[in-house]
């Protein structure tokens, strides 16, 4: 079974395309995956996205964090194929569900895993304004590793943590992924 791990980077952001509900304006500067068939990361660049979009199309499972709700929608841009029908996890839309609240990778990763993300998609931005594309590049690759761990860590264990504010506490979220 190839897993494979996607996120991406954009041109713009939500301000400069009119709002969120104008993703697909956005442009992607990067994206990123991680197939478990070669054990391996893979960089497209904008116009390199028809063999992203081909990776994502023949994957058994796409799992990302978001990705319904930004990457996928971003990516409409560049196809006619229905990205949404794809095999796809989303860990945010599974914890959403799970726990009734969104929570950011950041969040999760930190209790779950013991470390964060390395900078936020506004960094990205402006590594994009600047042509400063091995930055991204390497955010986006760091994210996608974050990522599969807390997907694996989660098949593993059955769960996976986040920090609750009011009790100041590490809490589970139970996870019933299944192993590829």
């Amino acid at each position: 079974m190839n897993l494979v791990y996607f996120d991406l980077e954009t041109q713009k952001s939500a301000s400069e395309v009119g709002g969120w509900r104008n993703k697909s304006a956005m442009r992607m500067s990067l994206g990123v995956t991680y197939a478990t068939a070669r054990q391996g990361y893979q960089i497209y660049l904008e116009q390199e996205v028809e063999a992203l979009i081909q990776e994502l199309r023949n994957a058994d499972l796409i799992v990302g964090f978001n990705i319904l709700g930004f990457d996928f929608p971003v990516l409409e841009a560049y196809t006619v194929f229905d990205l949404q029908d794809l095999p796809t996890l989303d860990l945010l839309q599974h914890v959403e569900a799970q726990t009734g609240r969104r929570m950011s990778l950041e969040s999760l990763a930190r209790a779950t895993l013991g470390v964060g993300k390395t900078a936020e998609g506004v960094q990205a931005l402006r590594w994009w304004k600047e042509g400063k594309l091995l930055p991204i590049a390497e955010y986006c690759c760091y994210d996608v590793k974050v990522t599969r761990l807390l997907h694996e860590h989660g098949i593993r264990h059955g769960e996976i943590l986040y920090f609750n504010e009011q009790t100041q506490r590490k809490e589970s979220i139970p996870v019933h992924w299944k192993p590829s």
